[in-house]
């Protein structure tokens, strides 16, 4: 490993950016390392380049060529093998900073089709109403089949503020339907936290970046530190399509004990096989969890949630996530291209592969909005409103008619931005259902339990 100065993972892509060798190789010794089955062939290829070159009918891009029989070699192997040119290959290292100018959607290939993995908070795409599992049949017209993910991404990304055209289909939809959305910067915060109900701790993690740790553990020590008597946490990691190894590696120890294996890979080669634990002391071990997955959550949240589940930390809701689990390494090559070659396929503790299945929640909510309908019209008689009503005395009187009651340091529209939100996300009333339920049956078990001593 010591060739290698940084291990990643983008959308379920591991990089490592390595000291490359000179590829000026002894014909005679790479027909002994390759095998004079696969040099015979190679010969055949120089034997065809070369007539091509001699005879077409126009003067041709050698360069080109050759990229071009790259590409059609590497769509033999799995869909996440490819050649990048020099710019893809800068693009790609721009993902993990967290900025870039888009369309706000992270897309890969799924039945060999150009597939939103999720839309990106905030974003073009996202006001726009793309959704995970939109399949993109054209961007600006030209059809996606066969084009590579980077081509896509680099004909998607362009200078803020220029429109571009996306043609989608779903599901539900009867024909294609096109999306005219404008380019923007995109700036990709991946730690939002709150404090629901007064009772819950909520963190969203939108992906994986170079800061998420320090962002979570700074997140986890306000919420309580601010709300010391909260009854659990939420770990919301809908829509994550997956961002560096490490940092899901280390947000997975920030809620498990020290040593705890978190993931671990297999390939046909010895340095492909690594196990990685949680470092340092540990995280915090004392709170319910509940974690939050849907078809979008991928390849780094994917290794978050099964580490989780497979120690017994957190109950995983939702729906079976999007199922992301090979290895690719990264290899700049001398022209400043890079290849991307898949070389292992990772594992959570328990041995799961989840390549193709994903992670499957021990409780199933499928993703829903709740209709929020008013109450009838009309006043329905309780008895406080009976005349000469006795009073409670163990409870504090209701607020007065026109004043309704207002948690302290939130407006009331701050209030009814987040709340109105909240009561509409079925799998997240779920969730907060759970954790107080766990909250009140534990305090009964420890009331039954004072009371038999």
């Amino acid at each position: 490993m010591g060739l290698f100065k940084q291990r990643s993972l983008g959308t379920g892509t591991i990089v490592l950016v390595a000291l490359v060798a000179s590829l000026a190789v002894g014909v005679s010794n790479f027909e002994a390392a390759a095998g004079k089955e696969t040099y015979d062939r190679l010969k055949l290829f120089s034997e065809g380049l070369s007539l091509v070159e001699t005879n077409y009918v126009d003067e041709v891009d050698s360069g080109k060529l050759v990229e071009g029989a790259i590409n059609g070699m590497l769509k033999e192997l799995d869909p996440h093998t490819a050649y990048m040119t020099e710019s893809m290959f800068k693009e790609m290292q721009v993902d993990t900073k967290g900025e870039f100018g888009g369309l706000g959607i992270t897309i890969g290939l799924k039945n060999d089709l150009l597939t939103v993995i999720a839309p990106i908070e905030d974003t073009p795409a996202y006001r726009a109403g793309i959704k995970a599992g939109d399949r993109i049949l054209k961007v600006d017209g030209e059809s996606t089949k066969d084009m590579s993910i980077e081509n896509a991404v680099k004909k998607m990304r362009g200078v803020p503020g220029t429109p571009i055209t996306i043609t989608i289909m779903r599901d539900d939809f009867k024909e294609p339907k096109d999306f005219t959305l404008v380019r923007d910067i995109i700036k990709l915060k991946s730690v939002k936290s709150r404090v629901i109900d007064n009772a819950v701790g909520y963190i969203r993690i939108t992906q994986f970046q170079e800061r998420t740790d320090d962002d979570l553990e700074q997140a986890l020590a306000a919420l309580w530190t601010e709300n010391p008597k909260l009854k659990g946490l939420i770990l919301d990691l809908r829509n994550n399509p997956g961002g560096l190894l490490d940092q899901a590696v280390l947000v997975s120890g920030s809620f498990l004990e020290k040593g705890k294996l978190v993931v671990y890979t297999k390939g046909r080669k010895a340095n492909n096989n690594v196990e990685y634990k949680v470092r340092g002391n540990g995280g915090r071990t004392a709170f319910p969890m509940v974690v939050l997955v849907n078809h979008g959550s991928a390849s780094a949240s994917e290794i978050v949630a099964g580490a989780l589940q497979d120690w017994g930390r957190a109950v995983i809701l939702g729906v079976d996530t999007f199922g992301k689990g090979s290895v690719q390494t990264v290899i700049p090559l001398e022209d400043g291209s890079g290849l991307r070659l898949t070389t292992a396929k990772y594992y959570t503790p328990k041995g799961r592969s989840i390549q193709n299945t994903g992670i499957k929640p021990d409780i199933n909510v499928p993703s829903a909005t709740i209709q929020i309908k008013k109450a009838p019209e009309g006043h329905q008689t309780k008895e406080k409103d009976l005349e000469g009503h006795l009073a409670n005395e163990t409870e504090p009187a209701p607020p007065a008619a026109g004043t309704p009651a207002t948690p302290a340091g939130e407006t009331e529209e701050d209030l009814d931005a987040e709340t109105v939100s909240d009561e509409e996300d079925f799998q997240l009333q779920r969730a907060l259902d759970l954790l107080k339920t766990w909250d009140i049956f534990h305090k009964n078990q420890g009331n039954n339990a004072a009371k038999a001593g």
